[in-house]
């Protein structure tokens, strides 16, 4: 009787210590969540929450104390019952929607709505700024300081940042990357302030219904007509507007620019998407109007193909104007299309 009795003080005594799971408040069940998760490095998305949201996860996370394997388990059911459950989650805030929806509306709501987003959504500045075309944040650059550019440039993306640093003329760039050495200082206070400044910058611009500049819009529109009307068209822009013309004639690119505008390992890539036909076409009728880019795109093709083509465009004798420029503007189309899918990247055209 006496061992019986001690194999139930035993089993007693192993009952008390064996805690129950701990009643937790649905903050701290998310806390727990959170905290689990950060564990197996896995993102729980928390930069999406509003600055007062993250500030009281964090609070509630310091004050959750040691959490029983008991407790642990319950949540995770909870949590993943609760998931299991979900036969669908619909976009977090406005801004989430407009992304999904933006393929599919006019330009008018879409302008409308990120307007509203951008003025509604109470989400860490920062994150509504990380989704905002590189078109649209290249004037804070230009116009701010040099000082709140360094700081906008690091908090982007790497990959966002370093366009929209490429895309700056060299001297503004320059400064914008110097002025980074003096942000070491920056409280996070004043980084939120700059984040909702810049938001409202942004809201108070007018939204342009192209999303193209007019310098590029008619730098494509004179791309795409024979070169004797392009010249006859800059030379009255001159006399209209010389500074714009001067723009427009920057952003033109024509079979002669692809020398300076074109890197060479990209040539194979290029003549890809154009029938060899064609190719042998421009080649031929650029022999003599433009020797430059023939000696170009023949130096950085295959030592074979090059032989080909130079010996079938040496034979083809006289080409007519009309089909010479077609050919080279196919060339030049084909340029543009690998550019526009990012396939290529064009050296900047010269100051």
């Amino acid at each position: 009787m006496g061992q019986h009795h001690d194999w139930e003080t035993v089993a007693s005594a192993a009952m008390r210590v064996v805690p129950s799971p701990a009643r937790l408040s649905a903050k701290q069940k998310a806390a727990v969540i959170v905290r689990l998760l950060l564990t197996q490095n896995v993102s729980p998305g928390i930069d999406r929450l509003s600055p007062q949201l993250q500030a009281e996860l964090a609070r509630t996370m310091a004050g959750l104390g040691p959490i029983s394997r008991a407790t642990l388990a319950e949540v995770v059911q909870e949590f993943t019952s609760d998931l299991d459950a979900m036969a669908l989650t619909a976009p977090h805030g406005l801004s989430a929607a407009l992304a999904l929806l933006e393929p599919h509306i006019s330009p008018q709501t879409r302008d409308g709505l990120r307007a509203e987003a951008e003025a509604g959504d109470q989400v860490d500045p920062w994150t509504r700024l990380n989704t905002i075309e590189i078109v649209r944040l290249r004037p804070l650059l230009m116009s701010e300081s040099a000082e709140v550019g360094a700081i906008l440039l690091s908090k982007l993306g790497v990959t966002k940042a370093a366009a929209l640093l490429a895309d700056l003329p060299a001297a503004r760039g320059e400064v914008i990357a110097h002025a980074m050495a003096l942000t070491a200082t920056v409280t996070p206070g004043m980084v939120a302030r700059i984040g909702e400044h810049l938001l409202m910058q942004l809201r108070a611009a007018p939204q342009s219904s192209f999303q193209a500049s007019p310098v590029d819009r008619v730098g494509a529109i004179l791309n795409a007509v024979n070169a004797g009307l392009r010249d006859t068209l800059l030379g009255g822009l001159d006399v209209r507007d010389a500074h714009f013309a001067a723009e427009v004639r920057r952003a033109i690119f024509t079979f002669q620019h692809i020398p300076k505008r074109v890197e060479p390992a990209d040539v194979p890539k290029i003549l890809r998407r154009v029938d060899a036909a064609i190719v042998t076409r421009a080649i031929a009728a650029g022999m003599d109007t433009a020797t430059i880019t023939v000696e170009f795109l023949l130096e950085n093709m295959s030592r074979r193909l090059a032989e080909q083509i130079r010996g079938e465009a040496e034979t083809m004798g006289k080409i007519r104007p009309e089909e010479a420029e077609a050919a080279m503007g196919a060339i030049v189309f084909a340029i543009r299309s690998l550019e526009e899918e990012g396939e290529i990247r064009l050296i900047p055209p010269d100051t």
